[in-house]
């Protein structure tokens, strides 16, 4: 045989051999960064408003006015209204078998009463806990939703989950809907007070309202208290000079997991490491839905397996 002969045929040989071991592995999914994990599972926000005061239920970001001084928070809500941009706070943490993505959603006020301050206070912060299996594919599978609204927990679980309630009950089905290419769940917050919900696909109470959905090149201003095409824009909890960083300055915090806040009721609003339901039980401690999602959500659900408490990534706990 002529060389060049043999050559070419140990080459192919090789290949052969090559290809075989390629195709006889498990195909794997792509890892998707936070970011791309947070927009593909982002709700479509179902923002309620009062027509009488439109502008203190828009979402902002928490240095909304320019600097992270958050007892001005109240004082400079109509200093200039532009700047109430859209904004969705989250953060991700992982076991081997699941996702954990938390949103957060910040408003300068919580107003119960307007004029007046009675029972409002500065700054407000509620959201909702997204439980995500990796089942092979390369965003998962959404299967639960735990929205947090002023003191409690409501549990949520979309169509074909297997989760059902066990410590605390399912409160109701989470809805999904299609968007730039794939279902995103349905959430809904309250005007004045800001508690979330699932949206039940009910008309806005008063017949106003904004819907919010999520934007990878920006949030924007709602241009009225009805404005049904508004966007979000996404911000990592851990990202550089953000909430986490800064998670012992005072302000933006007055305690830890608290914002610093003297209109109203002092120091009410709290970031998700703060967050609590008063009622579910003494292990679950406050805060514990953000560094400790896998335990909660082990308690909340019934017929979770496969489910595993031990993290591979948590910034919370780094």
């Amino acid at each position: 045989m002529k060389p060049w002969r043999a050559f070419g045929a140990a080459a192919m040989t090789l290949f052969l051999s090559v290809a075989s071991l390629v195709a006889a592995g498990p195909a794997r999914a792509a890892v998707p960064t936070d970011a791309d994990l947070a927009y593909r599972w982002a709700p479509l926000h179902y923002q309620d408003t009062s027509s009488a005061y439109y502008t203190a239920d828009y979402l902002s970001p928490v240095d909304y006015d320019g600097d992270w001084n958050t007892r001005n928070n109240w004082e400079n809500l109509d200093a200039d209204t532009q700047r109430l941009t859209g904004t969705a706070y989250y953060s991700v943490v992982e076991t081997s078998t699941h996702w954990f993505i938390t949103y957060a959603f910040f408003h300068p006020r919580d107003w119960k009463d307007y004029p007046l301050n009675l029972t409002g206070h500065e700054n407000d912060m509620e959201g909702v806990l997204e439980v995500v299996r990796k089942d092979g594919s390369t965003y998962g599978s959404l299967q639960a939703a735990v929205t947090q609204a002023h003191d409690n927990y409501y549990s949520y679980v979309p169509a074909g989950s297997p989760f059902t309630g066990n410590r605390e009950t399912v409160d109701g089905t989470l809805f999904t809907q299609a968007y730039d290419g794939a279902q995103h769940p349905l959430v809904f917050q309250e005007a004045r007070g800001h508690g979330m919900y699932n949206w039940d696909g009910v008309d806005f109470a008063g017949g106003d309202g904004i819907v919010y959905r999520p934007s990878r090149t920006g949030g924007t201003v709602p241009r009225s208290g009805n404005d049904q095409a508004a966007s979000y824009q996404l911000v990592d909890i851990f990202g550089a000079g953000g909430l986490w960083e800064r998670r012992n300055t005072n302000p933006p915090y007055a305690s830890w997991g608290t914002f610093a806040g003297d209109n109203g009721k002092d120091n009410a609003a709290h970031t998700p490491w703060g967050w609590d339901d008063t009622n579910d039980g003494s292990d679950l401690q406050r805060g514990s839905i953000a560094p400790d999602p896998a335990y909660l959500v082990s308690a909340y659900f019934g017929n979770t397996a496969p489910l595993s408490l031990a993290y591979t990534r948590n910034t919370y706990r780094s």
